[in-house]
């Protein structure tokens, strides 16, 4: 009984959520789009009048050869560059104020962010303590970021995080294990380029998991009780373009237009949950790489058929739409074929991609405790379309350490 009642509760706050959040001023970044596009964005950050680039990014992407040439195409604008290449996946606290510290030093007025998701969310946050006067730690939380951003630029080197068009950074904190979200309308990037040339050195392993991390955040905001006529839209676009072209991606890293689409893919995925929300896939995938140190896009890749399997009947309708839209279902499928179908298609293409079907590292010990965090995230934060008891949640868990045979 107080299940329900605590369920009928958390309906009427997200609709309150959800009516506010109709109302947040969002701005999308400007968007340079197309092979050779990151080069059009350094020389409009010129034409801005900027002199000197704060610019966050890591060690790999250096070492890879992705930094390099825009490092030069920077010189040769006659543009400064101090450059910070300590971040890491899932940056922790203590990164985050070196970086911050690294920027006061240099006196630089812009951050260009050329990476991943870790390393758009370390330069969203850097950027938001330059303007900031307070720890990240007290930036966590809703509406915390009064004062501002330096203008942020990104490059996103990745198709998955959507980082580029969000609201959002998460940061790490790694005493207490446990990942912390900022979001705030005023982290939302100033101008991005989605370039295909910068992601054709993506290894498979990485293109595949951060794919589907964009497939999430499609169907998830697609699902979710805050969703829009307009988040269905550009979750919808999104994850046609995903089943479509992410094999090729993953098969062929150089397919220029497989990387563009993709591209695409995680910046409508990404907007469309900007304001439709996630739920329990991200719940679990954040506990999961906090304990496990597991990737984000790998981690909801694996939890991602076993959520909307106990996510059903109350998401049948919607998956079913998304199935036929995708081509995946028929018209003449029931509600429940079609979402069936839906689902079977994730699993077979988490098979193809070789993406594990459990969470190897996945301790029963910490059940319990994975179990409690995630729900208490999705309860105020997430408008889920079912609610999870505790111990559906547990046995979802146990779904996922459990050994094939």
């Amino acid at each position: 009984m107080l299940f329900w009642l605590e369920v009928a509760f958390l309906r009427i706050y997200m609709r309150l959520f959800k009516a506010i959040t109709a109302l947040l001023p969002i701005h999308w970044p400007r968007e340079f789009s197309g092979p050779g596009s990151a080069q059009e964005l350094l020389a409009h950050i010129k034409n801005e009048g900027h002199a000197h680039i704060f610019l966050v990014t890591d060690s790999n992407l250096i070492k890879a050869g992705v930094v390099p040439p825009l490092l030069e195409k920077i010189g040769a604008l006659g543009m400064q560059v101090t450059l910070f290449q300590e971040v890491s996946p899932d940056p922790p606290m203590a990164q985050i104020e070196l970086g911050y510290q690294r920027l006061r030093d240099s006196q630089a007025k812009v951050v260009l962010a050329i990476g991943g998701g870790s390393v758009i969310d370390a330069a969203k946050l850097i950027s938001a303590r330059a303007l900031n006067d307070k720890p990240v730690h007290k930036l966590t939380g809703l509406f915390k970021v009064r004062k501002g951003i330096l203008p942020l630029f990104v490059i996103p080197t990745t198709a998955g995080t959507g980082s580029e068009v969000t609201i959002a950074a998460v940061v790490s904190d790694p005493v207490k294990q446990r990942k912390l979200p900022v979001l705030d309308p005023k982290l939302m990037p100033t101008a991005m380029a989605l370039d295909a040339e910068i992601m054709k050195g993506l290894p498979p392993a990485i293109t595949a998991a951060t794919g589907m991390d964009a497939l999430t955040h499609a169907i998830e905001a697609y699902i979710s009780r805050n969703a829009t006529q307009e988040t269905d839209q550009r979750a919808l676009a999104a994850a046609k373009k995903i089943f479509q072209y992410l094999p090729n991606a993953y098969a062929d890293g150089n397919d220029t237009e497989a990387r563009q689409q993709m591209a695409e893919a995680s910046k409508l995925a990404g907007q469309a949950f900007t304001i439709a929300g996630v739920g329990y896939v991200h719940a679990i995938a954040h506990n999961l790489g906090a304990l496990y140190h597991l990737p984000h896009g790998l981690a909801n890749a694996i939890v991602m058929p076993h959520v909307l399997k106990a996510s059903r009947p109350n998401c049948d309708a919607k998956l079913a739409r998304m199935a036929i839209y995708c081509s995946l279902a028929d018209e003449s499928d029931s509600d429940a074929e079609a979402a069936t179908k839906l689902i079977e298609t994730i699993v077979r293409m988490n098979k193809e991609l070789s993406i594990p079907v459990r969470v190897v590292e996945l301790r029963p010990a910490d059940i319990e405790r994975i179990t409690k965090a995630a729900r208490e995230e999705a309860r105020f934060t997430y408008a889920v379309p079912r609610y999870l008891k505790k111990n559906e949640m547990k046995s979802l868990l146990q779904g996922l350490h459990m050994r094939n045979h």
